[in-house]
């Protein structure tokens, strides 16, 4: 999950601004319009101006690893995705790229974190879960702890009919949950979106809203108290950190993996 600092971007648009023909094909992407070129279950894009998408797809040419696209004001990137396990410099092998998505692919799997910290974004990731399965989604998550949820926050991933955890898919683990349950089958793609900017933090499992809080409030702190976490020291306290997908042991995939950064205007 290798992402690009925002802060680099307008030097790294200056020197990389690609050929006629390659805006051409990232214009086509951005409205939809499958190139020839590009892999055709690539994500889509919003089409904005004043707002930068970044997703990553598979390599169009192998299919083995991944490439980053940067869309803004039409302008194409291509950028090497660059995901690396929890503490450590390489991606594990039990991590396995095909059909478009990376999916677990049993031991020597690991949790994996991107390359970069965020602090205030968007992440919207689609995810298939195995039966009974389960996964997470953490965010904010540093190593001074020995595990990512000791730091970062989870979204809960989980095959809410068969799997055993009472914390079920799309709630924000042991500490804001949702009467509502918009997953849909095992089998099928889930779209998991989260909003993390320090006034408020949202987030929605197949476009339904499930759950919004305000990260260090006294409702979080009260809540984190009476949770696992409170006997965490330094569980919550980061503003910026990595964003993680969990390896439960279960089998999983993701896809379309974009993220926005947001700055403060």
């Amino acid at each position: 999950l290798s992402v690009f600092s925002m802060t680099a971007s307008p030097r790294l648009v200056q020197n990389h601004i690609r050929s006629e023909e390659s805006r051409k094909i990232a214009c086509t992407q951005l409205l939809g319009r499958p190139s020839a070129m590009v892999n055709r279950s690539a994500p889509s894009f919003r089409r904005t101006d004043d707002e930068t998408y970044m997703a990553y797809q598979f390599n169009y040419r192998d299919q083995t690893t991944f490439t980053g696209w940067i869309a803004h004001n039409f302008v194409e990137l291509l950028l090497p995705f660059d995901p690396t396990n929890f503490k450590k410099d390489t991606l594990g092998e039990g991590w396995k790229i095909a059909d478009g998505s990376i999916t677990w692919g049993g031991k020597g799997a690991g949790d994996i974190i991107t390359r970069d910290q965020f602090d205030a974004f968007e992440f919207t990731v689609d995810y298939n879960i195995s039966k009974g399965g389960n996964s997470g989604l953490m965010y904010h998550v540093t190593e001074v702890a020995d595990a990512p949820w000791q730091t970062g926050p989870e979204i809960q991933i989980q095959d809410n009919k068969d799997g055993h955890d009472p914390q079920k898919a799309g709630w924000l683990y042991q500490l804001y949950s949702s009467e509502k349950d918009a997953t849909k089958p095992v089998g099928e793609w889930n779209t998991l979106r989260i909003l993390i900017t320090p006034e408020k933090c949202e987030q929605y499992m197949n476009g339904v809203k499930y759950c919004e809080y305000v990260k260090g409030s006294d409702d979080w702190n009260e809540r984190v108290a009476k949770s696992k976490f409170g006997k965490m020291p330094h569980f919550g306290k980061p503003t910026t950190g990595y964003i993680c997908l969990q390896d439960h042991g279960n089998l999983v995939s993701f896809r379309n993996i974009k993220i926005r950064p947001i700055t403060k205007k």
